[in-house]
């Protein structure tokens, strides 16, 4: 499922999760951390894969279209415990 959110948006969520919830959410859908943190902004592409974000450049940082909510969804459903 495709979801646009703005930059903004996608680092407020991760910086509202609670310490150690990049290594959980990689845990869980057995995934590498660098790829969870690739997902929220990072670049580090030697460590971790790419994760199918798409950034347009404009207001609130800009526009972020995902391929995939899979870590998006997780990190809310942390969010929410």
């Amino acid at each position: 499922m495709t979801k646009t959110i703005t930059f903004n948006k996608l680092r407020e969520i991760k910086d509202r999760l609670p310490e150690g919830s990049m290594q959980r959410i990689a845990e869980d859908l057995q995934l590498e951390v660098e790829t969870v943190r690739n997902y929220f902004g990072g670049t580090n592409f030697d460590e971790g894969q790419c994760t199918g974000i798409h950034v347009e450049q404009g207001p609130y940082g800009g526009i972020v279209g995902l391929d995939d909510t899979t870590i998006l969804d997780h990190a809310i459903s942390i969010l929410k415990d």
